[in-house]
């Protein structure tokens, strides 16, 4: 990359608060110029690494809007199993677990399962994909999604493998950021063009196709809360 080229690198990851950690790893990765966008997208937010992915995911505010959303919505209680798809630090965990709720936690990225045992001790906490749920049939009486959907390419089959694992009657929660805020500071480029937008109403489509019930999409300035209930 040219000098100019590599200015704007630079920019952008200062942009998004990385450092010279974040541009060695990407000049360690070996990856085209062309696959930059994605490298940028998976450190930040799609699979973080890193000491700054480590300080975000592990603070104690982080995505706090959407954790107390879901937490209203699922109302977890002692004798409720909770899993969260996509667990990042742990945080969701930890108030399940003070709710008196057991907790199981689900992420594809090796750094924030090292998080997440860390900061939520008492969870289990699995690597994996929410394609394809590792656990059993029925084996949860309530699933979780904070700020993870938005990143699913086959939104329908993880739904469907949500229902699969939840007990009859079980609960579900999914934050994720509706299209009013592609842009904005809460889906900024260029992460936002390797996001999903959805409506409310194709949001709450995509629930109907997952052969869920029950289901409702709340929308507070565009952070969207799907709940739904297993048949």
């Amino acid at each position: 990359m040219g000098g100019g080229g590599a200015d704007r690198l630079e920019r952008t990851l200062r942009t998004f608060g990385l450092g010279d950690e974040d541009l060695a790893a990407w000049r360690e990765s070996g990856l085209p110029d062309v696959s930059f966008d994605d490298w940028l997208t998976d450190r930040v937010a799609r699979r973080p690494s890193g000491s700054r992915a480590r300080e975000v995911y592990g603070a104690e505010d982080v995505h706090d809007f959407a954790r107390r959303a879901i937490l209203e919505a699922l109302a977890l209680e002692p004798g409720d199993h909770l899993l969260e798809v996509g667990c990042g630090g742990g945080r969701l965990l930890r108030e399940a677990l003070a709710a008196g709720a057991s907790a199981t936690g689900l992420d594809h990225s090796e750094e924030m399962i090292e998080l997440a045992h860390e900061r939520a001790s008492g969870a289990d906490v699995v690597l994996g994909a929410a394609e394809h749920i590792p656990f059993t049939d029925d084996a949860f009486s309530a699933v979780a999604m904070s700020v993870v959907f938005f990143f699913l390419g086959e939104p329908v089959g993880v739904l469907r493998e949500c229902r699969r694992v939840l007990r009859s009657t079980g609960r579900l929660a999914v934050y994720t950021t509706g299209p009013e805020l592609r842009g904005t500071p809460a889906a900024p480029e260029p992460i936002a063009s390797r996001g999903h937008f959805y409506t409310d109403e194709e949001l709450a489509g995509l629930a109907r196709r997952a052969e869920l019930r029950d289901i409702r999409v709340h929308n507070d300035r565009g952070g969207q809360l799907l709940a739904a209930r297993a048949p």
